[in-house]
Formats: C-alpha cells, sequence, structure tokens
C-alpha cells in the first residue's frame, strides 16, 4: 500500500507542477534548458560512475549485446544528451500558436490554439538518455513528466534526474516538473498504467512486449511507439556501391535501435551483382546472414531464414535475406513483416521508388538512403521523445509539436444561442 500511496502523492505533485510548467515563458524553458545541459556535462563523472554500476549489473544478469550497448553511456553520448538539450532551445515554442481562426456568421471568433498536453507518462527500458530527452520535450512543450524507467538503468537515471531537479530547483522551477519512479516493483508499474486522473498521456519506449503490455493494460491513452523491424529493398535497378554502403550503416552503425535495418529484401536480377560484395561487407562487421532459397542458390554457405526470422526485430549482429521478384512483391513481404517503423529502397528507377513511397505502409519511407535517419534529432526536431508507429495524433519521430494537444478559444460580444 505504500507503493501505491507514493505514486498518488507522486501523480498530485505532478497536478500542480503541470500547471506551473504551462505558464512558462519561452525565455523561462530555454535558459533553464541551457542550464541543465551545461550541468550534465559538469556531472559527467558522477553520471558515468552510476552508468558503470548498471552496467556492471547487466554483463552479470547476462544482458544481450544490443541491449548493453543501449545501456551504456559514454563522455561522448553525454555531450550529445547535452547537446539535444540546447537543440530544443533553438526550436520554435510549441504552445500558444493559432493554429485556425475563423469568425462564424453570429460574429463569434474561434481560434484553435495549441496548448501543453499536462502530466506525461513514460515507461522505457534501457536507455538512460531518455530521461534526458524526454524531460527537455516535455518541458517545453509545457507539461510536467512522471518516468519509470527499467530497473537496468535505475542508476543512471537517477543521478541525471538529480541534476535535472537540483537545476530546476536552483532556478526556483518546481522540481517536481520531473519525476522518477525509482520502484522496481512490476505492480508499481501496472498501477501507474492506470493512473487516469493524473497522467494524461502514457508513452512506452522499448521492446515489443513492453509496449504490448502497455496497450493491453493502460486505462490513460497512449500514444504507441513501435519496436522496429525495418527492411531495405535492393531494387533490380539499384547502384550497387549505394546500396552495399546503406545496407552497412542500417545495420551495423548502432545495432541495439528501433531503426536499424534487421531484414533485407532483394530483387532476384541483382542477386549475384550485390552478393558477393554486400556478404564481404557484412563479414567484415561480423554479420550473421540468414536467407532465403533464392539467396541461397548464389551463396549456399549462408544459414537458412524462417519464417520467423522475417518477423524479427534482432537488435544484434544478424539480418534476414528474402529474394523477390517485383517491386510489389517487395512491397507486400514488408508490408506483412513491418511493424510500421522505417523501411527503405535502394534504387535508380523513379518509377519503382515512387511505387515504393505509395505502397509501403510506414512511418518513414526513405529512397537510397539509410533507416538509421529516422531520428528526431536527424530530422531538425531536437531531441525525440519516440518514433510513433501508430497512426492517430502522432507518427514517427514525436518531437515538440506531438506533445500539444489543442484548444478552442472563442470570443463573443454578448451573443446567445436561439
Amino acid at each position: 500500500m505504500a507503493e501505491k500511496f507514493d505514486l498518488i502523492q507522486m501523480g498530485e505533485q505532478a497536478l500542480t507542477a503541470k500547471y506551473e510548467a504551462s505558464l512558462l515563458t519561452t525565455e523561462q524553458k530555454n535558459t533553464v534548458l541551457s542550464e541543465i545541459a551545461q550541468n550534465l556535462q559538469k556531472e559527467c563523472g558522477s553520471i558515468l560512475t552510476a552508468n558503470a554500476e548498471d552496467v556492471r549489473e547487466g554483463i552479470q544478469a547476462g544482458m544481450s549485446q544490443g541491449l548493453l550497448d543501449r545501456l551504456k553511456l559514454t563522455e561522448e553520448r553525454i555531450g550529445q544528451i547535452a547537446e539535444g538539450l540546447v537543440q530544443i532551445t533553438k526550436l520554435p515554442d510549441p504552445v500558444g500558436n493559432v493554429l485556425e481562426k475563423f469568425t462564424r456568421p453570429n460574429g463569434l471568433v474561434i481560434s484553435k490554439v495549441s496548448v501543453p498536453m499536462g502530466v506525461i507518462g513514460i515507461i522505457y527500458e534501457s536507455r538512460p538518455n531518455v530521461t534526458a530527452d524526454a524531460f527537455g520535450l516535455c518541458f517545453k512543450a509545457g507539461n510536467a513528466v512522471i518516468l519509470k524507467g527499467g530497473s537496468d538503468a535505475l542508476h543512471s537515471n537517477i543521478a541525471i534526474t538529480n541534476v535535472i531537479r537540483e537545476t530546476l530547483e536552483k532556478n526556483q522551477f518546481n522540481p517536481d516538473m520531473i519525476q522518477l519512479i525509482t520502484a522496481t516493483d512490476r505492480a508499481v508499474t501496472a498501477e501507474f498504467m492506470k493512473m487516469k486522473g493524473y497522467v494524461d498521456v502514457l508513452i512506452p519506449r522499448g521492446g515489443a512486449g513492453l509496449i504490448r503490455a502497455v496497450v493491453e493494460n493502460a486505462t490513460i491513452p497512449v500514444i504507441e511507439t513501435g519496436t522496429g523491424n525495418c527492411h531495405i529493398y535492393v531494387d533490380k535497378d539499384a547502384d550497387i556501391e549505394k546500396a552495399v554502403k546503406i545496407i552497412v550503416n542500417a545495420k551495423t552503425q548502432r545495432i541495439g535501435v528501433c531503426n536499424a535495418c534487421e531484414s533485407l529484401v532483394i530483387h532476384r536480377e541483382i542477386r549475384e551483382k550485390l552478393l558477393p560484395p554486400l556478404a564481404k561487407a557484412l563479414e567484415e562487421k561480423q554479420v550473421e546472414m540468414r536467407a532465403d532459397e533464392g539467396i541461397r542458390e548464389v551463396m549456399p554457405a549462408l544459414k537458412a531464414a524462417t519464417q520467423e526470422d522475417y518477423g524479427t526485430e534482432y537488435l544484434s549482429l544478424i539480418i534476414s535475406m528474402k529474394t523477390v521478384d517485383s517491386v510489389e512483391e517487395a512491397i507486400a513481404h514488408i508490408n506483412r513483416y513491418n511493424t510500421g517503423h522505417s523501411e527503405s529502397i535502394i534504387t535508380e528507377n523513379k518509377e519503382a521508388a515512387d511505387k515504393f513511397l505509395k505502397g509501403v505502409d510506414a512511418a518513414c519511407v526513405y529512397v537510397n538512403a539509410s533507416t538509421r535517419f529516422t531520428d528526431g534529432f536527424e530530422f531538425g526536431f531536437g531531441a525525440e521523445i519516440g518514433i510513433s508507429t501508430q497512426k492517430l495524433h502522432a507518427r514517427g519521430p514525436m518531437g515538440l509539436r506531438e506533445l500539444n494537444s489543442y484548444k478552442y478559444t472563442i470570443i463573443g460580444n454578448g451573443q446567445i444561442r436561439e
């Protein structure tokens, strides 16, 4: 009962904080975000010490290479987190913008105005950078935030949250604009999903199991950020050198991220030109290739792929390969197995590219580029709250604008309804 009481108290504190956050000026928000960025770098040593403890525990628990990569912080990554907050200060304030304005025949002037969501809850795994990213975006968008990170990143999340809260307090802002649930009991997480009346929207960031649990159990509106079973289709008219470069980047630049390429779809006519240089490049990066019969006709030494492989987000140095006879077949295969995240075609044929762009059902669809660009920072949104794979309210990288709702303001001069 004590844990539940603590959550309710946290919710009450968030309700107070959200109204204070909604009234902050752009200058106030930007000043504090800049100071938090500086303080995160000043406290780099203590944050890395806390993170090292999390990494040690992760290794002892047998955490996979991909998850360890997500968990690990370095001085460079803390610098990137700080830079993400600085980038947010350079973005337009999304609060209070008149999205639409019109006058009715009776003289009522109606405006559609952007407003904060209120209290945003975020449940996430193994990604301590999310702690700062989520706060920065929610804060600039005028919201309070309650965070529930994974127990595997607890020490890192506490260290980052402490820096943020101390900076808020120093600037005479309510530190409860960010709160971190430190309890590791799953019952607390389940209770958090049902804090209707305190939390306005819930955003899960993590693996398929976490997202499914939140979607199925939450009584709060959920913005679903999906897993990334991302594909690259190499068309018969692809530039081989370009294709190899893009695939290696999409698969190996960082393996534990949702926008990494997990599956290749290859046109039958380009197999013999593409596969030797591609396999050599992937082998150099220690990538295990799992291929269908069409690919293994050219490279019989490769491991056979199963149907399960085509639907798997590996988050490791494994990639599946599927042979197709047309761009239409490639689109059908991708739409069957993808998670609505990011898909790419490599081709010099504009007609094939246009078919792919129109036919593939995903938040982000690329031509001749790596799927690794599906990212709020790369899109110029600043840090992101997540990649939404749903179709209501937000889709793709979710930046500041997606963390606002809107309301109508109606100005009259004595009108009454007849």
